[in-house]
């Protein structure tokens, strides 16, 4: 375990965008977007993330400022699997607003699997030194490189909410309409210590799939995620 943190840690020199690959009757596809992971850190701004899940795998992200005001930044991410192999890895822009609104756009290269081109927009409700609300919005066009999968839409958002930076919940859920697919996840977030440069959260959260012929029930997962900023 030991080992797998510090070979992490040395990959955020070169690059925290997840995937969820789903086993299907005939193809592996599709996933379960995370749009904290490109989001506003709120006040300061994001140098990177590193996550390690409870299946074994993990990813990476590194978020470099643009412009003076940092308001525009460049992020690549690199996903691990469990056996320390390369997954989906990502490039994009992102915006962020002081006030916590925030937009991305990102390209994602999935191995196995094709492309994938997602645009978010976070719209802030709340936020003081006590509560913190957001809502976000997906949209994602999959370029899948099997010849019996077209190129299909994914729509989606979540809503997430944090009490006094320390603990935290959120509920999200994505439809694919070329599948008549509908993912869904509730998830709780707890901050277990927070400096001026860096940060370390626990998550835990449960997440189904519903198709007409095929669903799953809850499953759960876990993950711990280290931020360091600047």
């Amino acid at each position: 375990m030991f080992a797998k943190v510090f070979f992490v840690s040395v990959l955020m020199v070169g690059v925290n965008s997840r995937y969820l690959l789903i086993e299907e009757p005939s193809y592996s596809e599709h996933y379960e977007e995370q749009p904290d992971q490109w989001g506003s850190s709120r006040v300061r701004r994001q140098a990177g993330k590193v996550s390690i899940s409870s299946d074994g795998s993990s990813s990476v992200m590194l978020k470099a400022p643009l412009n003076k005001d940092e308001t525009l930044s460049a992020v690549s991410s690199v996903d691990l699997t469990n056996k320390l192999k390369l997954g989906a890895s990502s490039v994009g822009l992102a915006y962020d607003h002081k006030d916590g609104h925030g937009a991305t756009l990102s390209h994602t290269h999935i191995p196995d699997y094709g492309d994938r081109l997602t645009a978010t927009g976070t719209r802030s409700f709340i936020k003081n030194d006590n509560h913190d609300l957001s809502l976000t919005a997906i949209a994602a066009r999959d370029f899948p490189n099997h010849p019996q999968l077209p190129p299909h839409n994914s729509f989606g958002g979540s809503v997430d909410y944090m009490y006094k930076n320390k603990i935290g919940a959120s509920a999200g859920a994505m439809h694919t309409d070329l599948f008549k697919r509908n993912d869904y996840n509730l998830g709780g977030k707890l901050n277990i210590f927070k400096t001026d440069t860096s940060s370390l959260d626990f998550n835990a959260g449960w997440r189904k799939m519903d198709m007409p012929h095929f669903r799953t029930s809850w499953e759960p997962s876990t993950s711990f995620i280290f931020s360091k900023y600047f």
